[in-house]
This record gives C-alpha cells, sequence and structure tokens, in this order.
C-alpha cells in the first residue's frame, strides 16, 4: 500500500511540475506574469 501511495504521489508531483512549465502567460515561454500594459482612459473634464 506505501509503495501505490508513494508512486502516484510521484506521479502527481510530476504532472503539476509539467503542467506548471506548460502554463505561461507571456509569448516568450519563459514562466511568470505578463507586465501590466498601461491603457489611456478619456476622461470628460467640465471646467465651468
Amino acid at each position: 500500500m506505501v509503495e501505490v501511495l508513494a508512486a502516484s504521489s510521484l506521479v502527481m508531483a510530476l504532472a503539476l511540475a509539467f503542467w506548471l512549465l506548460l502554463d505561461s502567460d507571456d509569448d516568450n515561454g519563459g514562466g511568470g506574469l505578463m507586465e501590466p500594459t498601461l491603457v489611456p482612459i478619456p476622461v470628460r473634464r467640465s471646467d465651468r
């Protein structure tokens, strides 16, 4: 029973590591998060 638990936890750890390596948000595939992009927001100004 210990061998089955150890083998399944090893398979789960390898699957998790593989999934984390494939799941990347940036374009160069290096992992991590994308840098935020500043988007101009139009603002109405009423000088009354």
